[in-house]
């Protein structure tokens, strides 16, 4: 399993456009094998965005990368961005979530066992 890391520094004054833009597209991730994406702006400056999505390979993101749908979404927000914009490749080594508690289930003791 692979990470794939895009960050996205954004124009003065384009972030909403941009955010409202790209989210469809950093979501169909999904429809190229992803097993997961994320799309995440920052509070300070609000400029700035990291897209990540867990493929099987490289190759399952080039395919969606490299995609009509997404190259075309990448020029229609051109200007919005700025460029280069280089994707880097992470292998997973591990990864987890924590369990959500049900209603009305006690919260675990701090330092307890979950």
């Amino acid at each position: 399993m692979i990470q794939v890391q895009i960050r996205w520094v954004i124009n003065p004054f384009r972030g909403d456009q941009f955010a409202e833009g790209w989210l469809p597209a950093a979501e169909a991730a999904l429809d190229y094998g992803a097993k997961d994406w994320s799309f995440t702006r920052a509070l300070d400056g609000r400029l700035d965005f990291i897209q990540t999505a867990n493929f099987r390979s490289k190759s399952d993101f080039e395919r969606y990368w490299y995609s009509e749908t997404i190259a075309e979404k990448r020029v229609e927000l051109a200007g919005t961005y700025q460029v280069p914009v280089t994707p880097s490749f992470w292998e997973v080594v591990g990864s987890g979530e924590a369990r959500e508690l049900g209603a009305g289930a006690p919260s675990p003791a701090p330092g307890g066992p979950l």
